[in-house]
């Protein structure tokens, strides 16, 4: 006999789950291990022949070949049956559950516990996926169905509850398909009270204790009845509706016979008390589940019960409800939620002004104060356009701003701000300290605040497998990074704290850690922000935080940028940190004054120091320190973009004001395997289109964004090894532009990048000349067939810096009038690029982008060598005269010349290298001065003439050089 057993008071989750199991494992019997919900009792009554149930009493033991267990994971909401959990000839003890938090001391061999908002979704699953592998239509009785649907819509609160899950509503969409009667759901879902619920409601109402503490509302009341009282969870919610308390505690205490034996516990004297405990919650960070293990109880955090025996009633519920008391967390305060410091401008602004300043910052209003600081009034947007809408742009705020105001402390919690948010529809909350306006508290603020709660509460429901909620943030960055990473980090958020500073890890390092597989995390680049101000000096609090590290860490080196307010603290090859950069900054907000502009730079708070940057996966903040270290900060999104893979930019005029960002954005999306978001994308083509970086370094000279910063990020990409996939991926976009509005990955240009990779793989193939000349030969003879036909390379995952570099020294050339030269695979690789313009924009775009001198030179020499090759090498009929033609040209000029040439040409260039470059004179200066010939400028031409008749084979040895010297040079 297989059973399956359902809790005892089994609800509607317990009975669904049974009965799909059933169905799954035909031949099963469920057993109800003591008694029902009233509303299944009443269920039951009308539906019982349609499931396989079998009393308790009926079941003989010893036939008994497995147990599973329904909605449940203790022996102590099993009554009786937990007996059975003991037979030595079981086959197997299978458990399914959604109670995460539970404990469990059940023998089981199989377990399958899950965050889902019903165990029913469980069984459902496993029936969905059998239907459909079976080769054979596969339907389910209507009477089966509704019962599965009914136990995921109870405790959901038909998908209403927190616990609820987008597998919940799958689970629930293929049973309604299936046949789910919606007209018996809906009589079950909500039955209405009973006459004698309803009396108890009255008196509950009557005798209702309640308690505000933290903002929240807590309430308890006993009730005493003579007899078991069902129905009583319906009596809690409607009561905590009615009352909207916040968290609530029902307790019913009643006598108990022996002749009551289906009840939960089982009586050991004919009559006894018993008390009966509801607890119903909507407090964030309360667990009624723990409140109520100690006793026997259990359920979930936010909805639990109790039942126990011979215990002091009262005592026993006033004890729970200071304890349920000592559970409620302390809410965030006002100074955990407001921004710092306060935009805030003087009553004599202008309107216009003002208008100016809302639109640099993009705040809804500002803060006014009088010459104190003290606060005077509040000017929103809108005041603000009716002014200007009537003309009075010239008129001061003093006219048109709200002075009656109301005004928070730093320390009121959030429940009161929501409360007065509410009450008086304001939409911002002024913070003042001793008359001193030290924040302001948003709407934003307190919507935020309240969603990450909810996130915090609903730990490991959250739907992003990877990315941890707040609370485990700390440990899985602590477990992940060493324990001296990890003692810096520490050190500097006390110091940060006891300054009354908050410290972040920010940006990068934040998304790396969320997106991590492997165990450790090797973080070379950290990004801290310090938001908090500094009393000391105008440097900021990064820089002062950054100096006070440096003394702990003297072995660090410390670099200060006191205009930007940053500070890094540098190791090289340390035992400890290895080579790590730690970038300590002010949070800050910026401004772009004009189109790829550098930004101007001000203290701000976190928010606006997050919402500076590139993309929203680059958004993310963990708070380092108490209060809430661990706290994940995401403003913007962040986590949803990496769960979904996707680059997101954060507002649309990211790329007009930083065009880099395009570059940045294009490198994590190949780096990471993720895509640029479809707007995101339609922002980039817009930039592009608009022509304004263009017109902008027409007007102004210059944009810095298109200098320095573009460089970089042109050598970020260019140097990695997944260059040739960034590079197709900007100009599908058409972001070379941003080199120069000319400059398209067209065919022509695209055959040219391939032939220089494949010269510059063969010279990274040390296997001697020979291979590396045979290379070459690929690059000069072989053509644009075989390059477009090879395959691309494999695209790596990480960043890596290529310290390959190209230099005539693997071609001795003696006579060589040129310096030996070292150059970067990135920079040819840009010199590619830029060689492709037309020849009157390559010196400027190269001098725009500040590449070197002797690049600058290469490329503004470029096209009169080219010319000056395509004219000479057709009378290049004698190795020497190829030779002493190609000699004066450096190595990656020549590369460059061959890539535009002819084939021919390349035919040529190809044959100076890997045949006559190596060549030297048979004799030297100290062989023509040990034949008597006087050092001098003649020693030159000698040379030469020997270097080309020992080419062109006219000298055979050593002996024929001596002649030919003599017959040429005769001494007198």
């Amino acid at each position: 006999m297989d059973l399956v057993l359902c809790h005892t008071t089994a609800d509607f989750d317990a009975l669904g789950a049974a009965v799909g199991l059933c169905v799954l494992r035909p031949g099963s019997r469920i057993v109800l291990t003591g008694g029902c919900h009233p509303t299944v009792r009443d269920f039951l009554a009308l539906h019982r022949d349609e499931y396989p149930l079998i009393e308790r009493r009926s079941v003989n033991p010893q036939k008994i070949r497995s147990i599973t267990i329904v909605d449940a994971s203790g022996r102590d909401r099993l009554g009786k049956a937990a007996e059975w959990l003991d037979l030595p000839h079981l086959n197997e003890i299978a458990i399914f559950d959604h109670h995460k938090e539970a404990d469990s001391d059940i023998p089981a061999t199989v377990t399958q516990i899950e965050a889902v908002g019903a165990s029913t979704t469980l069984i459902v699953e496993k029936l969905k996926n059998q239907a459909e592998k079976s080769d054979t239509p596969f339907r389910l009785l209507p009477s089966e169905a509704t019962v599965m649907a009914l136990g995921i819509h109870v405790d959901t609160g038909s998908l209403t509850f927190e616990g609820a899950t987008a597998r919940d509503a799958i689970a629930l969409a293929w049973l309604m398909e299936q046949g789910a009667s919606l007209g018996v759901i809906a009589e079950y879902v909500e039955p209405a009270l009973s006459p004698q619920l309803q009396d108890l409601l009255r008196e509950a109402l009557k005798n209702l204790r309640s308690e505000i503490l933290h903002g929240y509302s807590v309430a308890w009341v006993l009730l005493s009845t003579e007899a078991y009282v069902p129905g009583l969870s319906s009596l809690a919610s409607r009561l905590l509706d009615l009352t909207e308390t916040d968290a609530l505690l029902l307790g019913n205490v009643y006598k108990f016979g022996e002749n009551e034996n289906n009840r939960n516990i089982e009586p050991e004297s004919p009559v006894s008390n018993r008390l009966t405990i509801i607890g119903r919650s909507r407090i964030e960070g309360t667990n009624l589940s723990e409140l109520f293990k100690p006793l026997g109880g259990g359920g979930h955090a936010r909805a639990a019960s109790l039942a126990t025996r011979d215990v002091d009633p009262l005592l026993t519920l006033n004890q729970l409800a200071d304890e349920l008391k000592a559970q409620i967390p302390h809410p965030p305060t006002a100074r955990e939620l407001m921004s710092s410091p306060v935009r805030s401008i003087r009553p004599e602004t202008s309107v216009g002004e003002a208008h100016r300043i809302l639109l640099r910052y993009g705040h809804s209003g500002l803060s006014v104060v009088d010459a104190g600081d003290r606060l005077a009034g509040i000017i929103s947007r809108r005041d603000i356009d009716i002014a200007l809408h009537h003309g009075f742009s010239h008129a001061p705020v003093k006219g048109y701003m709200t002075w009656q105001l109301k005004t928070i402390a730093p320390d009121t919690l959030l429940p009161e701000i929501e409360s007065l948010m509410v009450t008086y529809d304001i939409g911002r909350l002024p913070v003042l300290e001793n008359g001193q306006l030290v924040g302001i508290v948003t709407r934003t603020d307190v919507l935020r605040e309240l969603h990450q709660q909810k996130a915090r509460d609903r730990g490991s429901n959250a739907e992003l497998s990877y990315c941890a909620v707040s609370e485990s943030v700390e440990q899985l960055l602590r477990s992940r990074i060493s324990a001296e990473l990890w003692q810096l980090l520490s050190i500097a958020a006390n110091i940060a704290q006891n300054r009354g500073w908050q410290l972040y890890i920010v940006g990068g390092a934040v998304r790396d850690l969320l997106l991590a597989t492997d165990d450790t995390l090797a973080l070379t680049d950290i990004d801290l922000v310090v938001d908090g101000k500094c009393g000391s000096d105008d440097s900021g609090a990064g820089v002062e935080l950054a100096s006070s590290l440096q003394k702990l860490y003297p072995e660090s080196r410390l670099d200060v940028h006191g205009q930007f307010q940053t500070a890094a603290l540098l190791w090289h090859k340390d035992s400890a940190f290895g080579s790590l950069w730690v970038d300590i900054a002010t949070a800050r907000t910026e401004f772009y004054p004009y189109p790829a502009a550098n930004p101007e730079v001000e203290a701000s708070s976190i928010r606006q120091d997050l919402y500076r940057r590139d993309f929203t996966i680059n958004a993310l903040a963990v708070r380092l320190g108490v209060p809430r270290s661990g706290e994940l900060l995401d403003f913007f999104c962040g986590l949803l973009d990496l769960e979904s893979k996707q680059i997101r930019v954060l507002h649309a005029n990211s790329f007009i004001e930083d065009p880099t960002r395009i570059y940045r954005a294009v490198r994590f999306a190949v780096r990471l395997g993720f895509e640029i978001e479809p707007q995101t994308e339609g922002y980039i083509r817009h930039a592009l289109a608009s022509g304004i970086y263009y017109r902008i370094q027409g007007e102004n000279g210059r944009a810095p964004a298109l200098e320095t910063r573009l460089k970089s990020e042109l050598k970020y990409i260019l140097q990695a090894p997944y260059w040739k996939v960034a590079l197709q991926m900007l100009g599908d976009l058409q972001a070379l532009r941003c080199i120069h509005p000319s400059l398209e990955l067209d065919r022509e240009l695209w055959r040219q990048l391939r032939l220089l990779d494949r010269c510059l793989n063969g010279r990274r193939k040390k296997e001697g000349t020979t291979r590396i000349l045979t290379r070459i030969h690929g690059l000069m003879i072989e053509g644009e067939s075989r390059v477009r036909g090879k395959k691309e390379e494999g695209i790596g995952k990480k960043e890596e810096k290529e310290k390959a570099t190209i230099s005539n020294a693997q071609f001795p050339m003696p006579n060589s009038p040129f310096p030996i030269i070292n150059i970067p695979d990135w920079q040819m690789r840009l010199e590619v690029l830029i060689a492709y313009l037309a020849p009157e924009y390559r010196g400027k775009v190269a001098a725009n982008l500040q590449l070197p001198a002797d690049s600058i030179k290469r490329l503004e020499v470029l096209e009169a060598g080219k010319k000056q090759l395509a004219e000479n090498l057709p009378k290049c009929e004698l190795p020497s005269q190829l030779v002493l033609l190609l000699r004066n040209y450096e190595l990656p000029v020549l590369i460059a010349i061959a890539l535009q040439s002819p084939r021919s040409a390349r035919r040529q260039i190809w044959e100076y290298l890997t045949k006559w470059a190596n060549v030297e004179p048979p004799l030297n200066g100290n062989d023509l001065k040990a034949l008597g010939y006087k050092p001098g400028p003649g020693f030159k031409r000698m040379l030469d003439d020997l270097l080309a008749a020992r080419l062109d084979g006219d000298l055979g040895d050593r002996a024929a050089a001596i002649s030919f010297l003599a017959q040429r040079y005769p001494q007198a």
